[in-house]
């Protein structure tokens, strides 16, 4: 069996063993189970049922890393993306109007457009055809987006009465134990504590329960039946499917699972000396999205915590394949993941957004036809609390300043056509 591993993993040539791999696959799992919980929580804001929502991010993960591990062969973690999931519930459902079954078909065209750039040459043009500071500009704006869901969630900021937002009610129980569990979570985070987000979910949890923020009637498992907890599964619906709006959704969420994935895949295969496994990885990546739909959740991503396998030791597809097992044994611990508040789940989102944010860095300022896109699409992203439309701003100024200061010829024919596509979708929308 050692064998086995040792030829169709590589594990000799990639200077690990299988006991290394196993570890690492073990640290990377429990670094990432958070999303278990969070996921669930985000993707029933868009009205699915927690149970499914629960079902579908374990089956998603499951079938991301297995699929990952032995096509890729590279121990990156895919589960549903931070980010990606507010797109879905907050954006297409709660703005653009879809349901839940039809942002799940978006989610499977979506993958399937994603599919056929990673399989083809596409994957390339894409990439070169949209300047870095909107990439860059696209992370920041998630991570804003993040941080204003998480201190909304956790009650710390909330519709004011003479402003859009205002600060919460301090003396309310939700909001303390949402700052007492966010206390927890930085330092444990900054810390760098193993598993530092399961511990601040458990924490959490517990300190919800003192403020008596917890119904534990939910643990009751006879509710469970398969029809609440496969309610998402192949439950995606086509119904919108000519609909502007449709393809609207189809063409925002591609293009954030594309360059997103892009840049994640590119820097965890860089991180373990393994660029020639990035065409694979990449491939495994786009199925697992596609499936995603099918399954029942928004799509899954190469997650960054994937580095902390990495870290301890990870070269090969084994690791991804022991979280994915692992994800597999989650599914028995459902009635107790479903206890889990908003209070204990707002933190881990606000930690995130930050992490996000700090891609600011990497934007060049100095020029004002790079760095206003950019900005624009960081603002409007949480102020219209909408990642299309904030998207869609950027993408049509960038354009339009470069053929202002004359550098036309800096922007690519496709970003033209992108731009013409966001566009066309707001003057559909004046016109009604």
């Amino acid at each position: 069996m050692l064998n086995w591993f040792d030829r169709f993993f590589g594990l000799k040539t990639n200077g690990t063993t299988v006991k290394r791999e196993v570890m690492a696959g073990v640290i990377g799992f429990f670094t990432v189970v958070y999303i278990i919980a969070v996921n669930a929580l985000i993707l029933s804001e868009a009205g699915m049922p927690l149970e499914a929502a629960i079902v579908a991010t374990i089956a998603a993960s499951v079938f991301g890393c297995l699929v990952m591990g032995f096509w890729g062969n590279v121990p990156i973690l895919l589960v549903p993306g931070m980010g990606i999931n507010a797109l879905f519930s907050y954006t297409m459902v709660q703005s653009m109007g879809l349901s839940w079954q039809e942002a799940l078909a978006v989610v499977f065209v979506s993958g399937v457009i994603f599919v056929f750039i990673a399989f083809t040459p596409f994957s390339k043009i894409l990439s070169a055809a949209v300047p870095h500071s909107l990439k860059e500009a696209i992370t920041v704006g998630l991570g804003l987006f993040l941080m204003l869901i998480g201190l909304e969630k956790g009650g710390i900021v909330e519709k004011g009465s003479s402003s859009i937002l205002a600060l919460g009610s301090l003396g309310e129980a939700q909001v303390l134990a949402t700052v007492l569990t966010f206390l927890v979570a930085i330092v444990l985070f900054i810390r760098n504590v193993p598993g530092n987000f399961l511990i601040t979910i458990v924490v959490g949890t517990i300190i919800a329960s003192f403020f008596g923020l917890i119904d534990f009637n939910q643990t009751d498992s006879a509710s469970l039946g398969l029809a609440d907890a496969f309610g998402a599964f192949g439950a995606l619906s086509f119904g919108n499917f000519l609909s502007m709006t449709f393809w609207i959704a189809v063409f925002s969420l591609t293009m954030v699972i594309v360059f997103e994935n892009i840049g994640l895949v590119h820097g965890h295969v860089g991180f373990i000396n393994r660029p020639d496994r990035f065409s694979r990885a990449f491939q495994a990546n786009s199925v697992s999205a596609m499936t995603s739909g099918i399954f029942g959740t928004s799509p899954t991503v190469a997650s960054v915590e994937s580095a902390a396998g990495m870290v301890a030791g990870g070269r090969t597809g084994l690791t991804t394949v022991t979280a994915g097992l692992l994800f597999l044994v989650a599914a028995f611990f459902i009635p107790v993941i479903k206890l889990i508040p908003d209070s204990a789940i707002a933190p881990i989102l606000i930690i995130i957004g930050s992490l996000m944010l700090q891609n600011i860095r990497n934007l060049e300022l100095k020029d004002l036809s790079e760095s206003f896109p950019a900005l624009f699409i960081i603002a409007m992203i949480p102020f219209t609390y909408s990642i299309a439309d904030g998207i869609a701003v950027g993408f049509i100024m960038y354009p339009i300043l470069k053929i202002a200061i004359g550098k036309w010829r800096e922007v690519t024919p496709a970003l033209y056509v992108i731009a013409g596509l966001f566009l066309m979708n707001f003057v559909v929308h004046v016109i009604g």
